[in-house]
């Protein structure tokens, strides 16, 4: 039997008991849910984060789990402490409302609080020609491996967590062609062709690694998780005179390679995974250097 049914009437005293009985419903729904694993890690940090908070505040909001208003005005009021005095970047913000309401409705309660105004990014950071040569280059210093990690992340877009996640038997080579089977955000799989450069680089991983099942990411204790594959990139990042340099920046790179090569944003999405064309338009926002260039282009006569 599912856990955690609605707690009606609760005030003062009654608040702990609903809030622990809203928490285990939480993780019954979280354990059985579609997200995506970094999603579903998201929502727990921040339910327990709002719990700790409402204990602490009880008295203020004895009737956060007692109907619609007392939940909106508790979790309205952690919002303004999340903006106002922990300061947190308002994605982060709304990524924790966004778990509070999923808690209120284990809870059977349904509610709405504003989210947090979060700036239009602009079109997101990508390496140089130059820059990413260097980083492959650095990447091939220390080994197949890496430098094969390097090419599905900038060649073929991998998110990290895609990354991770892939199997040898994921990775399909042949003389003139070659894709991998990624499995993204939600359970969703797509397949991404390689290019010349990235099918050399993961056959020459394969054949150092070799042929047997498994995780295709392998190091001195075992497969290499999401947090291994990051240090791996900070590592030749920092080598490459790019100190900080995260998987998602090759991502971006590969993005941003593709729009400057002429791919539309349907394509790009494809590639990417993206479930919004919202999100893969950031690529097509030029930057203030590309403006600029366009504009001297069409006036220098």
């Amino acid at each position: 039997m599912r856990p955690g049914a609605a707690p009606g009437a609760a005030r003062g005293a009654d608040l702990e008991g609903a809030l622990e009985r809203a928490l285990a419903a939480l993780e019954w729904h979280l354990d059985r849910c579609a997200l995506a694993a970094t999603t579903v890690k998201a929502y727990r940090r921040q339910a327990r984060g709002y719990a700790g908070w409402l204990r602490a505040h009880a008295g203020d909001h004895p009737d956060a789990f007692a109907d619609a208003i007392g939940a909106e005005d508790a979790a309205t009021a952690w919002r303004r402490h999340l903006l106002g005095t922990a300061k947190v970047a308002p994605a982060t913000v709304n990524q924790a409302l966004a778990a509070v309401t999923l808690l209120y409705e284990q809870a059977g309660i349904r509610i709405a609080v504003k989210r947090a105004r979060v700036p239009k990014p602009g079109q997101p950071t990508a390496l140089t020609v130059a820059e990413q040569g260097r980083v492959e280059r650095e990447a091939a210093r220390r080994g197949a491996r890496d430098a094969a990690i390097v090419a599905v992340l900038a060649q073929a877009g991998a998110r990290v967590e895609e990354c991770a996640r892939l199997d040898l038997e994921d990775v399909v080579l042949t003389a003139r062609t070659g894709h991998l089977r990624l499995h993204g955000k939600g359970d969703q799989v797509r397949t991404v062709p390689l290019p010349a450069r990235a099918r050399q680089r993961l056959a020459d991983w394969i054949a150092v690694r070799g042929r047997a099942p498994g995780p295709l990411w392998t190091g001195q204790r075992g497969p290499l998780t999401i947090s291994g594959i990051t240090q791996v990139v900070l590592a030749i990042g920092a080598a490459a005179g790019l100190p900080g340099l995260r998987p998602h920046t090759l991502r971006h790179t590969y993005a941003t390679r593709l729009r400057h090569g002429g791919a539309d944003v349907a394509q790009i999405q494809a590639l990417l995974g993206h479930t919004s064309l919202d999100t893969t338009a950031r690529y097509f926002r030029a930057g203030t250097a590309e403006t600029a260039a366009v504009v001297e282009a069409v006036f220098d006569t």
